[in-house]
């Protein structure tokens, strides 16, 4: 009994006798090649393939079922916000704004009539990719493929059409007369326009944030908010106002006398029916405070109050 107790409550220095080890270990299966960490018990139990087999099939299918609701929808291919549709137009808009910069230059330096359809092309692309650099920078919810407005409206897409067309038309068969309407000068007033409105435009849109849809809202949106600084403590309507002198500007630059009376007229009439029919809505949305802010506050649009 002594000694028993001397080997158990000792110095360490007298061990019990352990049972023998067997000479070799029972033969295992392969160790499998797994992620890790694994969910297995901190001890060195006998390896287990199946268990281990199983964490991985439990491992892949939790993968399997949680990477399509990793990325929403509608960033694939077929969404409103599909990255690749995206960047397919950055990238065709950054090729045409190229090619057609490097074509206007080489025509002026030739002093060829020509050059004024490429500046078109020039003018386009520089407004369509900041209608989405814009919404997407300042405007982030509201950023979709739609926000370039390449796709506005068949009218929109004949008006361009068709002020390309009479560009190339009366460069072709008038030059000597495009010439003597169109001169530097007048040229010149024209730029000014388009960078003016350009300008004023995605200012405004910037300044508007969240605030700012390219599709009048008949409901007020939570945080809705009436902007009242920045351009807008002057101008009512500023996006609207941009867009409107953009359009003339392009026009007065082409020496389009038939597109700048086809523009004024139609702008005029949509930009006069969009905002009386958004302000009946604003007014709803704001009461008085938005009354106040139109009593003083102009839209600086020809005979649009």
């Amino acid at each position: 009994m002594v000694e028993s107790a001397a080997s158990v409550s000792g110095s360490g220095t007298h061990k019990s006798k352990s049972p023998p080890k067997p000479s070799k270990s029972p033969p295992t299966s392969p160790r499998p090649e797994i992620s890790w960490p694994v969910n297995r018990p901190p001890d060195q139990g006998p390896w287990t393939p199946r268990l281990d087999a199983a964490l991985r099939a439990r491992e892949a299918s939790t993968l399997q079922h949680a990477s399509p609701n990793a990325v929403a929808k509608e960033f694939y291919a077929d969404g409103r916000r599909s990255l690749a549709g995206i960047a397919l137009r950055a990238f065709l808009l950054g090729i045409t704004l190229g090619v057609s910069i490097i074509t206007t230059l080489l025509l002026l330096y030739y002093n060829n009539n020509f050059w004024r359809a490429p500046f078109f092309l020039v003018a386009l692309s520089i407004f369509h990719f900041l209608e989405f650099w814009t919404t997407a920078t300042y405007n982030v919810p509201s950023a979709t493929i739609n926000s370039f407005l390449l796709t506005n409206g068949q009218r929109y897409q004949q008006a361009h059409t068709v002020a390309f067309l009479e560009t190339l038309i009366t460069s072709y068969f008038f030059p000597d007369w495009q010439s003597r309407i169109n001169p530097f000068s007048v040229i010149l007033i024209g730029l000014g326009m388009i960078i003016i409105g350009q300008s004023v435009r995605s200012v405004a849109m910037a300044q508007a944030g969240t605030n700012f849809n390219h599709q009048v809202q008949s409901k007020r949106n939570e945080g809705h908010e009436l902007v009242t600084t920045g351009l807008y403590a002057w101008l009512r309507h500023p996006a609207y106002f941009g867009f409107f002198w953009w359009g003339l500007g392009t026009q007065v630059v082409l020496g389009n006398i038939v597109s700048f009376l086809g523009y004024a007229g139609v702008l005029w009439y949509f930009f006069s029916r969009r905002i009386t029919h958004e302000e009946k809505h604003l007014v709803s949305f704001f009461g008085d405070e938005y009354v106040a802010y139109r009593t003083r506050t102009r839209v600086w649009i020809p005979f649009i109050r």
